[in-house]
């Protein structure tokens, strides 16, 4: 067992006057299934033998107060909209983002793999929000030193405020005012854009309305071998696999001519999730789907502004029984997510931004891997004065599936997911198998 030691939590204000106002959230920003935290767990190794722990802790804090200048809003507290309408909001008034300082007996190395279980590094973003609604900071930092002299760095951002790309554009700009590369927030690109009225609904568009039912990452499905018990009841074993270019173009070479336009998200993608399929030994009917993140913010019409850290994406669906998963090969998956993705367009985000503030529709859990791209987001170049992260990954490893960057290997991804014990296994054996 790990020994902590956390320091009281301290809210930093932004450094200079922000706007008083409250701010509608968007019905993107609101739904349901966005009402967590972004978890981020990023570990460091100073090249320097000593490193001044009290100079690198006033420097962080003193950024973090500078970056909520800009971006106020993460200073702020999201509530339910006051004047009777459905959304969030979020009260502006400086209130405060929380640091907290702590130390630990961990060392650097513990990181290399998955955690022993999920909650193994819950401690080292201490601040656990039990429901982002009820008047919690927005952001939580938290700088733990290490027994060998490296530190980590647990961030938390309320989801309906931000999503992976936003939450990272904030980090670069606090990571630059860190290490002093930035010296005027005014001057960083890109500034901040709030404008969340772009991803409401459109007033009057039946169309969008008509349409909003024919999504099937919003439509339940039977379940038919108690899944969600299973995922509950059952313990979870993290898992970390990397796969780098050459393992991936192996995946490739399984495509025929017809598949080989499939990029190697995709066909990664696709085998992850035929490999979980199959390993659960589900019901050769049950449905079962993969979804995964689509950043819109350059396929609706007008493109979102550079900037807008709001949450710009919606969920890729891909769809099949159980059976033909396992028994069509990795192209016939693959081509599943490809058409996924081919089907957003703006037309298809109207229909999801009318479902979700109409109906308040959410993905349901049956059946489901979700997956989560934080290799493309760049957290592996933060860098806040000790230079970049060794380590990128979650808090907490649960069955949501993330794609994470690899220290110095550009083109590798390490897929962090937790399977119930009984099947992970299996589902190791096949996610290390490039078989059909």
């Amino acid at each position: 067992m790990s020994s902590f030691l956390v320091k009281e939590a301290v809210l930093i204000t932004p450094s200079e006057p922000t706007p008083i106002q409250v701010l509608p959230l968007s019905a993107l920003d609101s739904q349901l299934f966005l009402r967590f935290t972004i978890e981020y767990l990023l570990v460091y190794k100073p090249s320097r033998h000593v490193l001044d722990k009290s100079a690198t802790v006033n420097r962080i804090k003193t950024a973090l107060g500078r970056a909520l200048v800009p971006y106020y809003p993460l200073a702020g507290r999201v509530r339910a909209r006051t004047n009777g309408s459905a959304g969030l909001e979020v009260v502006c008034r400086a209130q405060g983002a929380a640091f907290i300082q702590a130390a630990s007996d961990l060392t650097a190395k513990g990181f290399e793999g998955a955690p022993r279980h999920k909650t193994q590094w819950r401690k080292l973003l201490s601040l656990q929000v039990a429901d982002v609604l009820k008047g919690a900071p927005a952001l939580v930092i938290q700088l733990t030193w290490l027994s060998d002299g490296s530190a980590t760095l647990g961030v938390g951002f309320n989801h309906c405020l931000c999503d992976g790309i936003g939450s990272a554009e904030f980090l670069n700009l606090f990571a630059e005012l860190a290490t002093g590369k930035q010296k005027l927030f005014t001057e960083f690109k890109p500034q901040p854009v709030w404008n969340r009225y772009l991803m409401d609904p459109k007033p009057y568009n039946k169309l969008y309305q008509q349409k909003s039912t024919n999504h099937p990452e919003f439509k339940k499905v039977a379940d038919l071998c108690g899944f969600d018990s299973r995922f509950s009841q059952e313990r979870l074993a993290p898992t970390s696999v990397t796969f780098d270019r050459s393992r991936v173009g192996e995946l490739k070479k399984l495509l025929t001519y017809s598949q080989s336009s499939c990029t190697s998200f995709e066909v990664l993608s696709a085998h992850i999730w035929k490999s979980w399929a199959t390993s659960l030994n589900l019901p050769a009917h049950q449905t079962v789907k993969l979804l995964f993140t689509i950043n819109i913010r350059n396929r609706v019409k007008p493109s979102l502004p550079i900037g807008y850290y709001g949450n710009g994406f919606v969920l890729g669906c891909a769809q099949a029984s159980a059976k033909d998963l396992f028994e069509k090969g990795l192209g016939y998956a693959a081509g599943l997510v490809k058409r996924a993705k081919d089907r957003v367009d703006d037309e298809y985000v109207r229909e999801v931004v009318e479902s979700v503030s109409s109906s308040g529709t959410s993905p349901d859990s049956v059946g489901v891997l979700i997956m989560s791209q934080w290799s493309k987001l760049g957290l592996e170049k933060i860098d806040i004065g000790m230079g970049r992260p060794v380590e990128v990954g979650p808090v907490c490893c649960d069955r949501y599936c993330i794609l994470l960057p690899v220290y110095d290997q550009k083109d590798s991804v390490k897929v962090n997911v937790a399977v119930p014990t009984s099947a992970v296994d299996k589902y190791l054996h096949l996610l290390n198998t490039i078989g059909t």
